[in-house]
């Protein structure tokens, strides 16, 4: 079976990064991580990145005239590397009209709230404070809004005494959770394809 090419996108520490490329290792995921895109060029997922052997394209937005020259370049290299997919795995930058027009339907973004609440930035730390019992994650498809896509599963998480507790409750589900949604959507839509 042909396994599906997929680019992921990180900006930070790439600890979900890490964790796709390990489910893929174990054969629990069946797909090729093609090309690591940071936009933080001296963000530390680029390491693990390299470590996994996996091609890295590294590129600071603000060195482009606007977004669409940004994405444009970004969009000529994964054309190079046959990506199909572009997963976002704590990429902190809203996806414009040239990557969504070039992958309708084959954008999948993870966010750590029970979507719709706390779209954006520092959604933990809004959950915690919230006064909510629980909180969770949320793995969705992406459109050209904030966190607005259709959401294809979430997981809830309850929330403890401590926010550093929180922090690693999250981390710990989405590094099983978002591996396992993407290898059901990814297996769904080869099936799909092969029929």
């Amino acid at each position: 079976m042909n396994k599906q090419k997929i680019a992921v996108f990180a900006s930070g520490s790439g600890t979900n990064f890490q964790a796709i490329a390990d489910h893929i290792k174990n054969s629990t995921l069946d797909a090729e991580i093609v090309l690591l895109v940071c936009d933080r060029p001296g963000a530390p997922v680029i390491e693990k990145a390299r470590l996994a052997e996996v091609p890295v394209l590294a590129l600071s937005p603000k060195t482009f005239e606007n977004k669409a020259a940004y994405e444009a370049e970004v969009l000529s290299n994964l054309q190079d590397k046959g990506a199909e997919w572009l997963i976002l795995a704590g990429y902190m930058r809203l996806i414009g009209p040239v990557l969504l027009d070039a992958f309708p339907t084959k954008i999948i973004n993870l966010h750590p709230s029970l979507l719709p609440k706390y779209p954006g930035k520092d959604a933990i730390e809004r959950a915690f404070e919230s006064g909510d019992a629980e909180t969770g994650i949320t793995i969705h498809y992406v459109d050209e809004g904030m966190d607005t896509g259709p959401i294809i599963d979430q997981m809830t998480v309850a929330i403890p005494k401590t926010l550093e507790q929180l922090k690693t409750n999250i981390h710990k589900a989405e590094h099983m959770f978002f591996p396992a949604v993407l290898q059901h959507v990814l297996k769904i839509k080869t099936e799909v394809k092969q029929s």
